[in-house]
């Protein structure tokens, strides 16, 4: 029997199909998680907080393959799971469709006003024109990052007759290569940030990139807060350099009650929520685990596995 610590939340999606080779622990607190950690071979150990996964991981000292539901595990000890031999599996594209959909949320919301509307409905008042008057059909679009998420950015902007560029190593069909899309920042509207949180993307949008945008561009970040500089950001939005930016990520998280992006008025903030709009993320995750037991016993690849070097 292999021996798999997983957490109770996952239980009613999983336990009727688990295999017989597997004997499940059902962890119902970080407590109980931290007991069944060193005797498991197989470990799923998603929390709300990151200290003490990470604290269970590194307690798991006989596992053998960790699963995850978040996509992004650079928080975790990847250099302790890489010298154990750990095979990790996380969540990408468990939520893509979604954070997708929140991305064309987002910019159709800027581009027509909609929070001045919610707003004018509050206060009863019955607005004689349209607070955004400004159409997506048209306008040009850089998008960094082009994994399960942005591939489905894509499609959907695409749908509303955008033109989207991304940037891709080979180049191809169309794509701008990593080292281009700096000098072509001012042909874009907008800028998408779908990439993941590596030492190589940590502030890759600052202020010589924020200086370069058009003065109507509008930065959109559902990637990881580490990937903007946050100073230089609030600079350029209080200068008005660009026109706005909507962010689902910040850093920190959460974000200060006193922080100025906050009060800015070209800035959207709306708390690391993309990913949590929608009711399917934890069948999907419990559909894809199970399909993964069955590749692991047989000896095959577990998908999708993180390259622990890379950190994604």
């Amino acid at each position: 029997m292999t021996k798999a610590a997983l957490s109770a939340m996952i239980r009613p999606l999983v336990e009727p199909r688990l295999p017989e080779w597997v004997e499940p622990l059902w962890f119902t607190s970080k407590e109980q998680a931290l007991d069944f950690a060193p005797q498991a071979e197989i470990g799923w150990f998603d929390l709300n907080e990151k200290e003490p996964m990470i604290e269970i991981a590194r307690a798991a000292t006989n596992l053998k393959w960790l699963n995850s539901i978040y996509a992004g595990l650079d928080f975790m000890p990847l250099d302790v799971l890489k010298e154990r031999g750990v095979v990790v599996t996380n969540g990408v594209g468990i939520n893509a469709i979604t954070i997708a959909e929140y991305v064309v949320m987002l910019m159709l919301s800027h581009a027509k006003g909609y929070r001045d509307v919610v707003r004018a409905q509050d206060r009863h008042e019955w607005l004689r024109d349209s607070p955004g008057k400004r159409e997506l059909s048209g306008e040009r679009v850089l998008l960094l990052g082009m994994g399960a998420i942005g591939s489905l950015i894509k499609t959907r902007l695409e749908a509303f007759d955008m033109t989207v560029v991304p940037v891709r190593r080979s180049g191809a069909d169309g794509a701008l290569r990593p080292g281009e899309w700096r000098q072509k920042l001012g042909e874009f509207d907008w800028v998408v940030l779908a990439v993941p949180s590596t030492p190589e993307t940590k502030h890759m949008i600052g202020a010589l990139e924020l200086a370069a945008m058009r003065p109507n561009g509008v930065l959109v970040n559902i990637a990881r807060g580490d990937v903007v500089d946050q100073e230089a950001l609030v600079s350029a939005l209080r200068e008005e350099k660009i026109e706005a930016a909507l962010l689902d990520v910040t850093d920190p998280e959460p974000l200060p009650e006193d922080h100025p992006l906050w009060e800015l008025g070209n800035a959207q903030v709306t708390m690391h929520l993309s990913g949590r709009a929608q009711t399917k993320m934890f069948q999907r995750s419990a559909d894809r685990f199970i399909e993964n037991l069955e590749r692991w016993h047989k000896g095959e690849p577990v998908q999708p596995q993180l390259d622990l070097e890379l950190g994604y």
